[in-house]
């Protein structure tokens, strides 16, 4: 016991002596060395920039460190994929967060909150003190403090954060798409969990106004249902790297420009909680900050130019069409009071700076496996003013080749450019997989189409004799094109599917514009025999793309309301991805379509599948090459086949198809806003469809040649798959697809409204017309397999129809009175049938039995 006490003692003793003034300072003293930045850091390596970076170079923990007069400051946030695999849903380019974050103090904690831009109040009014009332901010992350320093009056002005696991997480941004969903779902890749002890921080980039970080981010999936195609390298550990940037805001001195609902800029969606009109938006749209260097000038060169990099990747040959491609749109900035506002310059070789540096703006070129698009032109703004603050442009190799996925014929038979997702996942398989129609042009799958066009292109020149030098045109044309329209979306400016309909079929012929914008998808312009040469695609911005530059970017904001009363003009009409008529039971506008051309697109889609099959018969004199495989063969016919269905398409949106004009009440020159499209038209359509999809020889031009598509074989990659060439899937897809517009709820609908207002086709005069298509020909006769899968489709359709809820009384009517026109032509049960061959009779019973069973 007396032990015990005298260690007590002892100890108690010492707790006295350590708790003298004496000793504390000199503890206190060693604990403030320790807990400042300065003595925290000081083996371990700086980089200086906005947010200066620290590293421990032992373990390779990163620390940042964050300025008392940053706190509760904002700043741009912005992620992009380095690099990935389109499987994963990330690719290199890929622009992805764009949004505004804080940094604020709680004690010991350094707090990141995502800050809300949707809403604005007008300062005048009382109701803006309670601005934050029910908008809530996202606060992401908590950091702890690790270190601070004191400034000149002993307040800490910089504090010490570790992010490696704000950055080895998904914290600040979800990285890992969601998972795809609908049919085919199952089947589709997985990423797996992230694995943070794989996840690790590459590089960094710190810069005055910018500090950049890239992570390789690593996935793991113990057992993955599929390997994910040859770009993944092992399904089971999948790496994917990621940029994190925080930018400082830019200067001030910048204006908003206000969005205009006849004008097609990306924009920012700002909603006024204290206006009291019908339409509170004080939306503004994205574009660059440019400002004269003399302001009293009619046209000036700017204080500081959009400057374009075209990456050293690029090949050599093309580098001249893409800078003469970017340069074509200082035409419109010079409309807009603004000379050499585009300027472009090649990347060294031996650059001290990468494509990846957000400071420059590049013209990025690659060849991916498994590319997701062939251009794409994105760009990152301030999400408060719209100010576009950097973009790239990313091009694939791809599209200057044939190389095109064997493995997706869906798609190369056109059908993800027709049908929603949803139904393309019915048909295909393909899972559904989300896209983001905001983001700045994220969504621009143009390139895809155009290298369609392009092959096709290429085929009917080829068939037509042409020579070497006008293919090589062809191709030109497109890769300037696409140039062209891509950096028009870093400009700010959506699509403008509406703008082909300011062309006429003679000005095709014999001008040089084929659209009125170069943000539209046109149809490549084909020439006909009879053509000697066309312009292929549009070179320069187009009437439209002058008018909007000059809306967004002329400094005089006077000028702008007269700007927008010439939108009426019809060489400046517009209409974008929200209102084209490409998906089955979405808006109106037959104009506002993609792959089309001319004033006259049903007259034009006509003369298209003429063309598409006058070539076709010439096929096998230009792609059977001997010593070859017949893949090119199979490649010519995929995708001019496609060609014709996308022109039937075409054709099938005028039929209940509606004009919807885009103007203010009182506007000259406005027309009214709906206007039918005249059932002559309508009717012309339907003979369009039935020289294309649905009449008896709309396969004929092909049919010579059927038992020669045969796929090139690799190693075991047709293993599990049928080899022939599935015509009748093919072509029944196509058909179908087509149906879905010509029978969709929808559609009928509008029809049966727009003869309140001017229309002059009832349903059931449309439905006896269609029918008339599918059936007259030849139900009495030797229907094809190709129409009798057509006919027992389309009467089950109607079936349909009859008994579903989601049509009208009208149409429902209108599709009975349609079974029994067919009813009339296959006869009773009780009638024998003594005409054709036993195929003819075995399918006019089966449409006998639908009938039946559909009447009890």
């Amino acid at each position: 016991m007396s032990q015990f006490r005298s260690l007590w003692f002892t100890a108690a003793i010492a707790a006295i002596i350590a708790g003298s003034p004496a000793f504390a300072q000199e503890d206190e003293g060693d604990e403030d060395e320790a807990q400042t930045i300065e003595g925290f850091t000081e083996e371990f390596e700086t980089i200086d920039g906005l947010f200066p970076l620290y590293r421990n170079p032992e373990d390779g923990a990163l620390y940042m460190e964050i300025a008392a007069d940053q706190l509760d400051d904002e700043f741009v946030y912005f992620t992009y994929a380095e690099d990935g695999a389109p499987r994963t849903g990330l690719f290199r380019g890929q622009f992805r967060d764009n949004r505004v974050l804080t940094f604020a103090r709680h004690y010991g904690e350094i707090e990141i909150s995502a800050e809300n831009t949707s809403f604005s109040f007008d300062e005048d009014n009382a109701l803006s003190r309670a601005s934050s009332a029910n908008i809530t901010r996202a606060p992401l992350a908590v950091l702890e403090i690790e270190a601070e320093t004191e400034g000149e009056d002993d307040a800490p002005d910089r504090f010490l954060v570790q992010i490696d696991s704000l950055l080895s997480g998904e914290d600040l941004s979800q990285i890992k798409p969601n998972a795809p969903r609908g049919p085919g779902a199952e089947d589709a890749f997985s990423m797996g969990r992230l694995s943070g002890d794989r996840t690790r921080v590459l590089d960094i980039r710190n810069y005055p106004e910018n500090t950049d970080v890239v992570v390789e981010y690593v996935y793991t999936e113990d057992s993955p249902r599929n390997g994910g195609g040859a770009e993944i390298t092992d399904a089971r550990a999948v790496a994917v790297t990621v940029q994190h940037s925080f930018l400082a805001l830019p200067e001030d001195g910048y204006e908003p420009r206000a969005d205009d609902f006849r004008v097609g800029y990306f924009g920012q969606r700002v909603t006024n909680l204290t206006d009291t009109s019908v339409t509170p938006y004080d939306d503004v749209i994205n574009r660059w900050r440019l400002v004269k260097q003399d302001p009293t000038a009619e046209i000036s060169d700017p204080v500081e130019p959009i400057v374009w990099w075209i990456e050293n990747t690029t090949p050599v040959e093309l580098r001249d069409i893409i800078r003469d491609a970017a340069l074509t749109w200082n035409i419109a900035f010079e409309a807009a009071g603004f000379s050499n506002a585009l300027e472009v310059r090649v990347q060294p070789d031996d650059a001290d700076w990468d494509a990846g540096d957000i400071r420059y703006n590049v013209l990025r070129w690659t060849s991916s496996p498994t590319p997701p698009f062939g251009g794409y032109g994105p760009s990152f703004t301030h999400p408060r003013t719209g100010e576009i603050m950097g973009a790239d442009i990313m091009l694939e190799y791809v599209f200057m080749t044939n190389r095109i996925r064997y493995s997706e014929l869906f798609d190369v038979a056109g059908l993800s450019q027709w049908l929603p997702a949803e139904q393309l996942a019915e048909a295909t398989g393909e899972p559904v997989i989300e896209h983001d129609h905001d983001a700045h042009g994220a969504m621009c799958n143009f390139a895809e189409h155009l290298q369609m066009e392009t092959l096709s292109g290429v085929a009917a020149l080829q068939a037509q004799g042409a020579t070497s030098v006008e293919v090589d045109e062809l191709i030109r044309q497109s890769l300037h094109y696409l140039v062209i329209h891509e950096i028009g979306h870093t400009l700010g400016l959506m699509h403008n599917m509406r703008a082909t309909s300011t062309i006429s079929l003679d000005d095709l012929a014999n001008g040089e514009t084929v659209t009125g914008s170069i943000m539209d998808y046109p149809a490549l312009n084909l020439p006909t025999q009879d053509d000697a040469s066309v312009q292929y695609s549009q070179e320069t911005p187009g009437p439209y793309d002058i008018w909007a530059i000059s809306y967004g970017y002329n400094p005089d904001t006077e000028a702008l309301p007269a700007l927008l009363e010439q939108s009426t003009d019809p060489a400046l009409a517009f209409g974008n991805d929200a209102d084209d008529l490409r998906a089955p039971g979405r808006h109106s506008d037959p104009r506002v379509m993609i792959n089309d051309l001319s004033s006259d697109p049903v007259s034009w889609a006509g003369q298209r599948v003429e063309l598409i099959n006058d070539t076709l018969r010439t096929l096998p004199e230009n792609f059977e090459i001997e010593g070859e495989t017949y893949q090119p063969l199979l490649t010519s016919y995929l995708v001019l086949s496609g060609q014709r269905f996308g022109a039937a398409n075409v054709a099938s949106r005028h039929i209940g198809g509606i004009y919807n004009n885009r103007s203010v009440v009182g506007q000259p020159g406005a027309e009214t806003p709906f206007i039918p499209v005249s059932r002559e038209k309508q009717e012309q359509a339907l003979d369009v469809l039935d020289a294309a999809l649905f009449g008896p020889d709309a396969f004929a031009a092909e049919e010579a040649y059927l038992d020669h598509l045969q796929r090139q074989r690799r190693f075991f990659d047709h293993f599990g798959t049928d080899e022939d060439p599935a015509l009748h899937d093919r072509v029944f897809n196509q058909q179908r697809a087509v149906m879905a517009h010509l029978l969709h709820a929808n559609m009928l609908e509008r029809m049966n409204d727009a003869r309140q207002y001017g229309g002059e086709y009832p349903v059931a005069d449309y439905l006896q017309d269609l029918t008339q298509v599918v059936y007259a020909a030849d139900i009495r006769g030797e229907p094809n397999t190709y129409r009798q899968n057509l006919q027992v489709e389309y009467l089950r359709r109607l079936i349909s129809i009859v008994g579903d809820g989601d049509y009208s009384p009208v149409a429902r009517s209108a599709a009975l009175a349609a079974i029994h026109d067919v009813k009339g032509w296959v006869g009773p049960d009780w009638m024998p049938d003594l005409m054709g061959s036993r195929e003819a009779k075995a399918h006019r019973a089966h449409l006998r039995a639908l009938i039946n069973a559909f009447e009890g």
